[in-house]
């Protein structure tokens, strides 16, 4: 076992921070998709 494997810096399971990585990006994505729909709704 390498010392790295001993001192572990974050504990927390490595599917949660994904499952929150990929929330805050599709959330990021789907508020611009909702803000381009609105400028051609209100554009037209």
């Amino acid at each position: 076992m390498n010392e790295f494997e001993k001192d572990v810096q974050s504990k927390r399971n490595d599917a949660v921070d994904s499952a929150v990585g990929f929330m805050v990006s599709f959330g990021f994505f789907a508020t611009m998709f909702i803000i381009a729909t609105l400028v051609k709704f209100f554009g037209s």
